[in-house]
């Protein structure tokens, strides 16, 4: 297991437990004490976790973690989520893509389509997006159009928020607009952990003429601080096999197709 691997890890137990003590971890994470006192003095000196006697407890930044943490979480789960979402995107098509692991993923897929890449030069699709991390691995694909809205990045998800995104997605049409979200629950629709995460989202929801959200299994039937959009404005919801069977049916009931892969 990878430095980055473990720190993923032990910020995941300390999120669902609020604290942990070094040797309950070493045992969970299948190391050493010594390399779990280590990785806590890491994280700590990063502000992700703070030190106690012996453990750690959770930090407050630990709800909305950096996405380099969030990489190894449900990642098998993503990969499938992300390749389920960019078969339903035609060549030719407007897309919308914000920040996060799985949407991270569904740019890759994207770009290694060999339907749209073997236009050449030529463009095949067109990508909006407000995530400079995806922007980066999509501008090198000549036959992606890569859009980039202006404003301000926020470095736990790459994402460019504020006046100049929010703006710039108003004045455009989408498609589609495949969104990442912290949380989606049947009666609060999908949110996010940040207001101005939030807000940028929820101007490409707007622009769109279908909205696809692609979430794991963990985000179902929770809820986050600022709402992206409602369930009725949900088209599409690509969650994993592991999903609830009781919030299928419940998403389903309210109009929205569900594809559990």
């Amino acid at each position: 297991m990878s430095p980055d691997e473990r720190w993923s890890r032990l910020l995941e137990i300390l999120g669902d437990r609020g604290r942990i003590d070094v040797m309950t971890a070493a045992e969970l994470l299948g190391v050493s004490a010594a390399t779990v006192r280590r990785d806590m003095d890491e994280l700590a000196r990063q502000q992700l976790l703070t030190r106690t006697r012996g453990g750690a407890v959770l930090s407050e930044v630990a709800y909305d973690l950096p996405l380099r943490y969030k990489t190894s979480r449900q990642a098998g789960e993503k990969q499938r989520i992300a390749k389920a979402a960019a078969t339903l995107v035609p060549p030719g098509a407007v897309v919308g893509l914000n920040g996060g692991t799985t949407t991270s993923e569904v740019a890759r897929e994207l770009a290694t389509r060999t339907d749209l890449a073997g236009h050449g030069t030529q463009t095949a699709l067109t990508v909006v997006t407000n995530a400079i991390n995806i922007a980066n691995e999509l501008a090198v694909r000549p036959y992606v159009k890569t859009v980039v809205t202006g404003g301000v990045a926020r470095p736990q998800s790459y994402e460019l928020t504020g006046p100049l995104a929010t703006m710039m997605l108003q004045a455009i049409s989408l498609d589609y607009a495949i969104l990442g979200v912290n949380a989606v629950d049947p009666k609060f629709g999908a949110a996010t952990h940040d207001e101005g995460e939030a807000s940028a989202n929820r101007a490409m929801a707007e622009r769109a003429e279908r909205v696809i959200v692609v979430a794991d299994s963990t985000k179902l039937g929770k809820r986050a601080f600022a709402q992206v959009c409602d369930t009725s404005a949900i088209d599409v919801l690509v969650t994993d096999a592991d999903a609830p069977e009781e919030l299928v049916e419940r998403f389903t009931a309210l109009g929205v197709d569900v594809h559990c892969v």
